[in-house]
């Protein structure tokens, strides 16, 4: 079983569930660019983000770990400038304007060592004055145990065939870890054609813990809020929070 890498079927579901993004969030993250800027997309799965940047003139460069997301990023904009890479394997000589990580992707990491390790290296990437924007899941996205798996979605793919999530979550209070072990099963009628494990495991922050390691990596101005449209974060009873660090 492999931990949140994004299979064949598991892009397909997302690709079918996902195909563009939520307005108020791509405006957020639009928010922050300027035709002229060095743009950078890392974890940019299908392009449901990068691919508006391009269609606004953006000069915006993206990175995922995911042959197949990369893929289905390819069949939207076979000119997108993308590059198959870990977040940690990946160098670039170029340093950015602007750097987002969209969609509480930063949770994936739930090594707190190779989280930290990657904010370095984002705000090694960046310009002087370059923006470093991000989401996280928080503690109140906590969801119920559930030891026993069960069916969480089912859709259509365009052959006909049927597509179900099947998953379960359990919650570890220590390490405010949550384990969402996820199998995706491909049917034609009631045939068994592909199955998928996932790994799927994401840390739950709670407000002020993100922000002492944004701090001792050495971001100079930090703000976190709560919503697309800059409301400060004053407390957990949000599902996500949304970081602005400059160096």
């Amino acid at each position: 079983m492999t931990k949140n890498y994004y299979g064949s079927l598991c892009t397909e579901m997302y690709a079918i569930l996902h195909k563009d993004a939520p307005q108020d969030e791509l405006s957020f993250y639009l928010s922050y660019a300027e035709k002229g800027m060095k743009i950078l997309e890392p974890l940019c799965g299908s392009g449901r983000f990068l691919v508006p940047f391009l269609e606004r003139g953006m000069d915006i460069r993206g990175m995922d770990l995911s042959t197949e997301m990369l893929a289905k990023l390819k069949e939207k904009a076979p000119t997108a400038k993308v590059v198959q890479r870990d977040i940690l394997e990946y160098d670039s000589e170029e340093k950015y304007d602007y750097i987002f990580i969209s969609s509480g992707s930063v949770s994936l990491f739930t090594d707190m060592k190779t989280c930290i390790a990657i904010l370095q290296k984002m705000k090694y990437m960046l310009k002087k004055d370059g923006k470093f924007i991000f989401a996280v899941d928080t503690v109140a996205d906590r969801c119920p145990d559930d030891l026993d798996y069960h069916t969480l979605i089912s859709v259509k793919t365009k052959e006909g065939f049927d597509l179900v999530l099947k998953g379960k979550n359990f919650y570890d209070e220590e390490t405010h870890t949550q384990f969402s072990p996820s199998i995706y099963e491909l049917y034609n009628a009631m045939e068994l054609l592909q199955q998928e494990k996932m790994d799927f495991q994401t840390h739950l922050y709670e407000l002020g813990e993100m922000e002492s390691y944004l701090r001792d990596i050495g971001f100079k101005k930090i703000n976190v809020y709560s919503s697309y449209d800059k409301v400060i974060a004053e407390n957990n009873q949000t599902e996500m929070f949304l970081y602005e660090c400059t160096v």
